[in-house]
């Protein structure tokens, strides 16, 4: 026989207050637990797990097999508590009908084996999140997790008690009364100071009982995260543990249990990570969980008397807490921290009661969808706001100071370099979370929600740069996330999320046709553990920048291919490898686009790079390729239309405020004109939404989407179409805009710099 530690985690040597007879178990599971003794000669072994503050949980391992153990704890117990029977009774009800719970396998009411009664169940492999921010998954997980859990609850609370055969199991109606008499009663009856918070609750809870407490429903009694085991590498409930406080009863009961979280005070120290789960990307609102509880449940998501509800939930663990503490006082505690719960018992009754004073509507807000093209999360609809407000107060009045810095720089080799106010506001957005929010596993936006952001954005030409938004960074993080080995996510994806480093992209050849990626001849060959690279590229985005250390390079990696599309691969080549050589900058009408670093011509001669920089893999260079085009084209194209609505709130200003032969600006130009400028400004909307809707139910991003449905030429046919439509657009704008006078034609004001993008 041992005890001690074991392999499973969170669990450690069982307490002196809570040891037993080892062996005179092993001898009661050998008799009466069928397959234990499948292996005579391994030992068995125990440990406690650290968790749970009522009923001692144990592990039980013997050779392969695994079982977990409750008992009551020892000692002098508050009546009705720790009532192991209704555990092991709920519990197998739950699993012959598939809802998922450990399996029960034996019950013992014979106090003469280990000192109190117990029961026996199956070890459940799984994960269990004891942190509610749930960190170390991404925000797409997280959210997924959230919504396994609410719909295990609407799950369970739809199950019919009568089918069950579990009439008895509790008392059914007056439900919220006398769970406010017996938690009253418990609490008195552990209470080791007077707490009038705790009187004061109570006595409200007693006077404002909802009027409809019939409800007669099968409840958890503690449902919440920490209670629930999920699948080891899926968001799926597999099992939901600790039934001791399952009755029938009110089901609002359970679902503001869960909801106590998004009001947790400050004081206790719960949430390792985040004080309130609001603040952390990927986890719903508490609004949000309601209505897909609702939803599943099929009723109204206004919920009555939710501060009710809320407030007992506050009470019965504030109840719970002085239980524990109580039975720490007493030495038969299930955890070395229960003295810790003398402290709490106050601010949880204090937030109880502020929740009583509270107005709550439980329903999200309707969104308009008559009057939207897409409706964004509620995330989106958040950060969209945040990042309104934050260009309003911060990047537009910066405008000035930065196109002055370009200006005077223009003829300096200081022109590539940024203006240090951008390093400032770079630091603020990072600050308050605005920051990559084009990479949903990052941000936890949609590509609708990111849309509608990048059209803000667009309104000013340096912003996508404060977010760490800018291409062409944005499309080499897109594919060193979704096709980078680990070791090239670290050494390189890393770096450029933190925006510390800066990137850019050659794939583009002046001797071909490279609207055609299949035209590339630039040539990648393999020689022992490296390869070659030898090449002219040019149109080269961001190479000026002076923060640019890596380069994403298109070439031919095998000739003899039958299939086109499989003769090309992509390669990381650091821009200070020997035989890299950048040329010259590339105009663009005139204009050298230094602030995002420009357009280069670069050559590789000889350049050599190890085997292990190949992204993907040889001959997948047009699959990410194309998959690299998705979202750039949303986020260009959106952008652009957030330049168009910038411009023609300048043109309507600028026509409300000069006057020209005695009259204003407006009243010489055609209102047709004008109307026509924004008439054409909403037509922007139509091709890159149509896309983003086709892409956005497919896959997470419209980069997975291509890759999840092959290369549909349809799809990418309707991206394609969105920068030609939207170049027409935004000349028509700049006609209208140059017909209120000769400012947007020049290079030193707001005026210009819009016009000249």
């Amino acid at each position: 026989m041992e005890t001690g530690a074991s392999r499973e985690p969170e669990t450690a040597e069982v307490l002196p207050q809570h040891k037993f007879d080892f062996r005179s178990l092993e001898a009661y599971l050998h008799q009466y637990l069928p397959g234990f003794g499948a292996e005579p000669e391994a030992k068995m072994t125990v440990a406690q797990y650290r968790s749970g503050q009522s009923n001692p949980t144990f592990y039980l391992q013997k050779g392969f097999q695994a079982y977990v153990l409750r008992k009551k704890p020892p000692g002098s117990l508050l009546p009705k508590a720790h009532k192991i029977d209704r555990e092991f009774k709920v519990q197998k009800t739950l699993f012959s009908i598939g809802f998922p719970v450990p399996k029960p396998l034996l019950y013992c009411n014979d106090a003469c084996v280990i000192g109190t009664e117990f029961y026996v169940m199956e070890h459940v492999q799984g994960r269990i999140f004891r942190d509610f921010t749930i960190p170390g998954v991404s925000p797409a997980e997280r959210s997924a997790i959230y919504v396994a859990m609410i719909e295990t609850l609407a799950q369970l609370h739809s199950l019919n008690i009568q089918s069950l055969q579990l009439e008895g199991y509790g008392r059914g109606a007056g439900y919220c009364k006398r769970q406010v008499s017996t938690w009253t009663k418990q609490y008195q009856a552990a209470a080791h100071q007077d707490i009038p918070a705790m009187n004061q609750l109570s006595d409200w809870l007693m006077k404002n009982l909802p009027d409809n407490d019939n409800e007669e429903n099968l409840i958890h009694g503690d449902f919440k995260l920490d209670n629930i085991v999920f699948h080891p590498k899926e968001s799926r409930v597999v099992a939901v543990l600790d039934w001791e406080l399952s009755t029938i009863g009110h089901p609002l009961s359970d679902l503001a249990h869960l909801s106590v979280f998004y009001f947790w005070p400050r004081t206790i120290p719960l949430l390792s990570q985040s004080p309130h789960l609001q603040e952390n990307i990927g986890v719903p609102s508490m609004e949000e969980l309601i209505s897909i509880y609702c939803r599943c449940r099929g009723i109204n998501s206004n919920l009555p008397n939710w501060n009710f509800f809320l407030a007992l939930s506050y009470f019965k663990i504030a109840g719970i807490a002085q239980g524990v503490y109580s039975r720490y006082l007493l030495g038969n505690n299930a955890s070395e921290s229960s003295f810790q719960f003398a402290n709490i018992v106050q601010p949880l009754a204090e937030t109880g009661l502020q929740l009583s004073k509270r107005t709550f509507s439980t329903a999200l807000p309707q969104a308009d969808t008559t009057r939207q093209l897409f409706v964004q999360t509620r995330t989106g609809q958040e950060v969209l706001t945040r990042v309104k407000q934050f260009m309003k107060q911060h990047i537009l009045p910066a405008e000035k100071e930065v196109i002055e810095f370009y200006v005077q720089n223009e003829n300096s080799v200081d022109k590539w370099k940024k203006p240090l106010v951008i390093d400032k506001l770079k630091e603020m957005a990072k600050a308050e979370g605005l920051w990559n929010l084009f990479l949903p596993a990052v941000s936890g936006l949609s590509q609708v929600d990111y849309a509608l952001i990048a059209e803000e954005t667009g309104k000013c030409f340096f912003a996508p740069d404060v977010f760490n938004c800018q291409a062409p960074d944005t499309g080499n993080m897109e594919v060193l996330h979704l096709y980078g080995s680990e070791k090239q996510k670290q050494q390189w994806l890393e770096p450029l999320l933190q925006g510390s480093i800066a990137s850019c992209f050659c794939m583009t050849e002046p001797d071909v046709a490279s609207s055609d990626a299949t035209n590339i001849e630039c040539s990648i060959l393999q020689d022992g553990d490296s390869y070659v690279i030898n090449g002219k590229k040019w149109w080269c985005t961001g190479a000026g920048n002076p923060k640019c250390k890596i380069a994403i390079v298109m070439g031919k990696t095998n000739n003899n291919c039958v299939t086109r599309h499989k003769q090309h691969s992509m390669i990381l080549v650091p821009i200070n490898t020997p035989g890299v050589e950048v040329i010259r900058p590339l105009s663009v009408f005139g204009y050298l686009d230094h602030f995002h670093g420009g357009h280069f011509e670069i050559h590789f001669n000889q350049v050599r790079v190890p085997a292990t920089n190949l992204i993907l893999g040889e001959g997948r260079g047009f699959e990410i390729a194309q998959g690299r085009l998705g979202p750039g084209r949303i986020h260009h194209c959106m952008r652009t239309i957030g330049l168009a609505e910038r411009a023609l709130q300048i043109m309507c200003e600028r026509a409300k405020q000069r006057v020209a032969f005695k009259k204003k600006l407006y009243s010489h130009i055609a209102w047709e004109e004008l109307q026509d400028g924004r008439r054409v400004r909403h037509g922007d909307h139509l091709p890159p939404h149509k896309y983003i809707r086709n892409t956005s139910t497919c896959g997470t991003t419209p980069t997975e989407h291509l890759l999840n449905a092959g290369r549909r030429p349809q799809t990418s046919q309707k991206a394609k179409s969105s920068p030609t439509y939207l170049g027409r657009a935004k000349e028509k704008t700049r006609d209208k805009r140059i017909e209120t006078g000769p400012a947007p034609v020049g290079g030193g004001c707001e005026e210009g710099k819009v016009s000249t993008h």
